[in-house]
């Protein structure tokens, strides 16, 4: 079975994905920090700021996955911050790509992350692949960057595959874990008006959106990683409340209460961006979730 090299493994989908891979069958090492050959995943050391990686790991790999980079939405943006958010995936891809170059033998697949706020906030437009990237967004001009960087791997001749992903859902982190918080409180709390469209995806179906990538040589270019069916940011609370099964009153928190708080980051809740996933499905991905609610439930049911 091939070695599959993950970069970002230890977030939110890098953990989950490694586990499904290794239950596959699939040698999963991490790029980290730290070099720990004992743990779970075996991991490797690199650093960004040194521009340093153990050739080692890279050498190893049949794949390399690059879900590496600052949070989104952990800090506000600051002007050192947005700074950050884009280098840190800008200089993995590049190294990254340094790494795979020196390599005695060719890889045989890269493929990164990237992200549907590639096209800003863009009201009831259906989004493709084929659309350019939003103006005036911060969102927007970072994923830009990072897929320029992709690119630029991809301009080597090597398969390259790039997953706009959507808002993952899961209730051991992202968006769906702080939806569930007001909820202990008996309400259903959604963001200004609720209209903004959401292009979510079920944490087992991004994984396998990757494995579908490792697995299918006709996946080359990128892809959005999204369910078929996006919701407004109110139906999606509203499905969650039902999910939950619990009393809850459906409340709204003000947009301008919110962007006080947030400031420009509030950009993440408050961007209606509704995304097709018609181009994955094209190539014979079916996917287990496509509906919310039962996704939901699901999600809810086995706590991941």
């Amino acid at each position: 079975m091939p070695t599959i090299l993950i970069a970002g493994g230890s977030g939110l989908v890098g953990m989950h994905l490694s586990q499904m891979l290794q239950s596959a069958g699939h040698t999963v090492l991490h790029l980290s920090r730290k070099r720990n050959l004992n743990a779970k995943f075996p991991a490797y050391a690199w650093d960004l700021g040194k521009k340093t990686i153990e050739q080692e790991a890279v050498d190893q790999a049949d794949y390399v996955i690059n879900l590496a980079g600052a949070g989104i939405a952990d800090e506000r943006w600051t002007d050192e911050r947005k700074r950050l958010i884009i280098s840190s995936r800008v200089d993995s891809t590049l190294l990254l790509k340094e790494a795979i170059e020196c390599r005695p033998t060719p890889l045989k697949a890269f493929i990164s992350a990237s992200a549907v706020g590639f096209y800003g906030s863009r009201g009831d437009d259906l989004m493709t692949e084929e659309d350019p990237a939003g103006k005036d967004s911060f969102l927007a001009e970072s994923v830009s960057a990072w897929e320029q960087a992709v690119e630029k791997i991809a301009a080597t001749g090597l398969r390259t595959v790039a997953i706009r992903i959507g808002v993952v859902l899961s209730t051991q982190g992202g968006a769906l874990e702080k939806m569930l918080i007001p909820f202990k409180f008996f309400n259903a709390t959604y963001f200004g008006d609720g209209q903004q469209w959401m292009s979510w995806i079920h944490l087992d179906d991004i994984c396998r959106i990757f494995i579908e990538a490792i697995e299918n040589e006709q996946l080359s270019g990128i892809y959005n990683g999204v369910a078929p069916h996006p919701a407004r940011n109110k139906d999606l609370i509203a499905e969650l409340k039902k999910a939950v099964g619990k009393p809850a009153i459906m409340l709204p928190a003000p947009e301008l209460v919110l962007r006080a708080a947030m400031g420009e980051m509030a950009d993440v809740v408050f961007d209606s961006t509704r995304v097709s996933s018609k181009k994955i499905e094209a190539i014979g991905f079916k996917f287990q979730f496509p509906d919310l609610l039962p996704a939901l439930k699901d999600l809810l049911r086995r706590k991941i």
